[in-house]
């Protein structure tokens, strides 16, 4: 038996077309019955009502120990996807909590019922930072824990080292750290925003540089992990490096509207998150722009998916025909 955490967001939800297209046996955990009620309808939209109805569904929360017990029974490999996803401040107690705690459950778990392996989706936000001497990143660069860094990204890290102290007690584990992932299904939530604010009208870009991947490929890179001999090892999952405005020309031109035309300067940036701090701290507005991601937006880093290619033979969907068809979803 498979258990996919996290199984009504996007990756779990194309994670588990393909294992049921394999015909595994398959328990997925969910929280929200309208997600999974989401999940029904799009497996129902390809006609796969009945590889829908052949997963046994449990409802349950990683961070509730007992329920997520009961959906650990008889299973021999996880797919650990579920996470929160917020570069909102406020945000902080509730990444601890699902991101560090609800995945040290998951590993515990994993060790109580002699799971025979874990597989654990997180981020290239856990990896190292390219500097000018260098702007490559791969799974051996050293992250520089002197960098500002937001707390998913903090928590992102927190999440991994449990899973690593998995694999000291014992437990087979590989990771995969996706770029910016993009895909069909959800569209309100995500790398789905970047479509509703080009076709809103954007004016602004940045020249720095932002990895990106199509979750047909995140999920062919966690069975390629899976299926293999692979264990105590990371992959980068990045198809692609482009440029923001790389990014914003191409949807924009797919979507047929107008282009950003003004670059953003890292003075106006730095202007822009002071005022967004102060008014989500004075009047309760939901932060969209911090100092980290500030800062993102101008790192020029280069994320290597060399060690994931040449281990699994993997080749990755052309990224500017993929969001151009995914675009067309948009308009």
């Amino acid at each position: 038996m498979i258990l996919v955490t996290g199984a009504t967001g996007l990756v779990g939800f194309h994670l588990l077309l393909e294992l049921t297209k394999e015909g595994k046996a398959v328990r997925a955990i969910y929280r929200n019955a309208a997600k999974k009620e989401h999940v029904y309808n799009l497996f129902a939209t390809q006609g796969l009502t009945a590889s829908f109805e052949k997963i046994e569904w449990v409802e349950a929360d990683i961070l509730d120990i007992p329920k997520l017990e009961e959906a650990f029974q008889g299973v021999t490999q996880v797919y650990h996807c579920a996470a929160l996803i917020s570069f909102d401040p406020k945000d902080e107690s509730a990444l601890y909590q699902t991101n560090i705690i609800g995945t040290a459950n998951v590993v515990n778990l994993c060790l109580a019922h002699d799971v025979e392996k874990l597989c654990h989706v997180s981020s290239i936000a856990t990896l190292g930072a390219g500097n000018t001497a260098n702007w490559c990143v791969t799974e051996e660069t050293e992250r520089n824990m002197e960098l500002i860094h937001s707390d998913y990204s903090i928590t992102k890290y927190g999440a991994e080292l449990e899973v690593w102290r998995g694999q000291q007690e014992g437990l087979n584990v590989v990771v995969v750290n996706p770029g910016v992932i993009f895909g069909d299904g959800f569209y309100t939530s995500g790398s789905s925003l970047f479509f509703s604010k080009i076709k809103k009208g954007m004016s602004f870009y940045t020249q720095g540089t932002v990895g990106i991947v199509a979750v047909e490929d995140v999920v062919k890179s966690m069975l390629a992990a899976m299926n293999s001999n692979s264990t105590g090892e990371r992959f980068i999952v990045v198809a692609e490096n482009w440029t923001y405005k790389e990014l914003f020309d191409t949807l924009a031109t797919a979507l047929q509207v107008k282009k950003p035309t003004i670059e953003a300067k890292p003075w106006l940036t730095s202007l822009l998150w002071k005022v967004d701090w102060f008014l989500g701290t004075f009047f309760a507005k939901k932060r969209l722009l911090t100092h980290a991601t500030a800062l993102a937006l101008y790192d020029k880093s280069y994320l290597d998916s060399g060690k994931l290619q040449a281990t699994f033979s993997f080749s990755f969907l052309p990224m500017k025909h993929y969001l151009t068809a995914l675009a067309e979803k948009h308009r």
